[in-house]
């Protein structure tokens, strides 16, 4: 059971790095004049991006951590 929980904890931290990439580039794509030009009413398709992107990496890591407690929940029990 621990083995199976570590490989789905692996993946969930692959996915976490995937996220956060996808995050930073979109990020990076923004241009400066779109940041200057914006006054909170108009939201441009990379920004939605960048926001998906990062909300995406949170509930990763909630899910990552929610492994990590179930791990030490397994493991604490077969001591």
């Amino acid at each position: 059971m621990t083995t199976f929980l570590i490989i789905v904890l692996v993946i969930i931290c692959v996915m976490v790095v995937v996220s956060l990439v996808r995050g930073i580039i979109a990020f990076l794509r923004t241009t400066k004049v779109d940041l200057e030009n914006n006054t909170g009413e108009t939201v441009t398709e990379m920004q939605l991006a960048q926001n998906k992107a990062m909300f995406a990496r949170i509930k990763y890591q909630a899910l990552a951590i929610v492994v990590v407690v179930i791990i030490m929940a397994v493991a604490g029990g077969n001591s």
